[in-house]
């Protein structure tokens, strides 16, 4: 069996995240509250996922579990500076409480690591999400 795809279609990596599950108590509530604050539109069902693009080629595919604990997960966004307002004030309107720090110790303010900005909420299941503007320095 021969790949047909053609070079340009290849990936210029090694490996690109495509999607990634994430559980949910209740798929619809979560992939809304995701899409509303960062901006974004929640897809059409897929199967027993509920996606939201991220417009970078990857999907959040909502997955709904009913019958036991959603473990918490963190999921970080690198946002543009320019919307990082707009997420903010989003999710004062949603009446979220947002958080300098990953453990949600300072509540209500930002902090600016790297040289940009970032804040940390919970969503509706419980995920430890957060949105900064500039990507982590790694040694």
């Amino acid at each position: 069996m021969s790949d047909t795809r053609h070079a340009t279609d290849l990936p210029t990596t090694i490996a690109h995240l495509n999607h990634t599950a994430v559980y949910a108590s209740d798929r619809r509530l979560s992939a809304e509250f995701l899409a509303a604050v960062l901006g974004l539109e929640v897809g059409a069902p897929f199967g027993p996922f509920l996606p939201v693009d991220l417009g970078n080629g990857v999907t959040l595919d909502y997955y709904e579990m009913t019958d036991e604990p959603i473990q918490s997960q963190h999921y970080a966004f690198l946002v543009p500076d320019e919307r990082f307002d707009g997420m903010i004030d989003r999710l004062e309107a949603l009446g979220v409480t947002y958080y300098a720090d990953p453990n949600h110790t300072r509540p209500g303010r930002v902090n600016d690591l790297f040289g940009g900005r970032g804040a940390y909420f919970a969503d509706p299941a419980g995920h430890n999400m957060e949105i900064m503007t500039r990507p982590y320095a790694r040694p």
